[in-house]
């Protein structure tokens, strides 16, 4: 059984649960909305991105946000994902990050969207 993320309750007032896949899913969200240093004894776990969301808007950003998060997949995810295409793309007051990875236990490919704005 995967606890589902955000933590919440279901109907039966139980914590709610989720599949294989989704839990992959909701760790790379953790790992995208976490902040270097928020984690107690994982100081270097997150990608910083809310910071990113109030820098200003450039192609060098996102650049440098893609690597950020590529590594930190790979270190902290990396025996349960393969990452085959990571595109962060910065628009206006919007942050988009596209990841396209593959299962290891399933060899499943999956492709998700996380998206973060000002407005």
């Amino acid at each position: 059984m995967n606890i589902d993320y955000p933590f919440h309750f279901d109907q039966r007032g139980r914590t709610s649960a989720t599949t294989d896949d989704d839990h992959i899913r909701d760790m790379i969200e953790q790992f995208l909305l976490t902040s270097p240093g928020e984690r107690v004894n994982r100081p270097d776990f997150g990608s910083g991105l809310l910071q990113m969301v109030f820098a200003p808007n450039s192609p060098e950003l996102a650049t440098a946000l893609q690597f950020v998060i590529q590594a930190g997949l790979q270190q902290w995810l990396g025996d349960l994902i393969e990452v085959k295409n990571l595109a962060v793309v910065s628009d206006d007051a919007e942050l988009r990050i596209e990841v396209q990875y593959v299962v290891s236990r399933t060899q499943q490919t999956v492709s998700t969207t996380f998206t973060r704005s000002i407005a």
